[in-house]
């Protein structure tokens, strides 16, 4: 009579259990998340070095100078790095989304 009681946390503890195969789906989606994310970082790092060498050609007084033609040109540029990265990291929650 007292086993009675046991037999449903029993059964609930294995069903909770995930199979090999599960672990294997959930760690194949959380590695492309991450690598998604590597790519993100890797993008950003990109266009700020772009920008900034972009920043870099300016000469002579227009180095004192804000908003110049290279100044809004390296802004676009770092926002549209920007704007992918978000883009990747967005595709990132996607895919732990579906763990």
């Amino acid at each position: 009579m007292k086993y009675q009681y046991l037999l449903p946390v029993i059964a609930l503890a294995f069903a909770a259990c995930d199979s090999k195969e599960e672990n294997q789906r959930e760690n194949a989606l959380e590695n492309k998340a991450d690598r998604l994310e590597n790519q993100a970082d890797a993008t950003r790092k990109a266009g700020e070095r772009k920008a900034d060498a972009i920043e870099d050609t300016k000469v002579g007084n227009d180095k004192l100078k804000l908003n110049t033609p290279q100044d809004k040109e390296a802004d676009a540029t770092r926002k549209a790095a920007d704007a992918r990265a978000d883009g990747l990291e967005n595709k990132a929650d996607e895919v732990r989304k579906e763990k």
